[in-house]
């Protein structure tokens, strides 16, 4: 069994949460577990290293990550590559000058906000999330990047809902670690 089918056989899934009609992957039983975990950051950090890196021919100098479950991803994996880390919280939530972009929810309009000056124009950025579904929440992290300067290069989650299209929404290249069913 490769790395990739190890870490999706610990995902729990949780039918009908947090509403009806939804089958809602919990990444945490793989962050329980210290190999596991060891094995998703270090297939993240080889992908970026071994295909996100080379093809733009560029190094990462920010890592961005959304609030919450991508704080838990995003500042090990700016460690591993020398580069910043940057964190995307729900308005209201960091002090000081910040940016803001809204996004659309299932329910209603939300709003992501970054601090002001926290990413360089020219700064080439990767953002970092548990989970792609609609693309709404990773497009507003995007639009952030974008409105202080940055380039994103490439968007990263460990699990993505292909027949939701969310990747279709962003400005970047997307890498999903693995797919949920449908």
């Amino acid at each position: 069994m490769g790395d990739v089918q190890y870490l999706k056989s610990l995902l729990g899934l949780y039918p009908d949460w947090p509403k009806k009609g939804v089958n809602f992957l919990d990444i945490f039983p793989i962050l329980r577990d210290p190999i596991a975990f060891e094995s998703l950051i270090t297939h993240f950090v080889d992908h970026i290293t071994s295909h996100t890196i080379p093809s733009n021919k560029k190094n990462i100098d920010v890592v961005v990550a959304l609030d919450a479950r991508g704080f838990l991803l995003g500042p090990i994996i700016a460690l591993r590559l020398g580069a910043a880390f940057v964190p995307v919280r729900k308005k209201g939530k960091l002090p000081g000058p910040c940016v803001t972009a809204q996004y659309i929810k299932e329910y209603g309009i939300d709003s992501f906000e970054m601090q002001t000056n926290a990413i360089k124009p020219g700064n080439n950025v990767i953002i970092v999330d548990d989970l792609i579904a609609t693309g709404g929440s990773a497009k507003a992290a995007g639009e952030l990047v974008s409105a202080q300067g940055g380039k994103t290069l490439e968007y990263l989650f460990i699990i993505g809902v292909p027949f939701l299209k969310g990747s279709d929404k962003l400005d970047a290249p997307t890498y999903t670690m693995m797919d949920a069913e449908d």
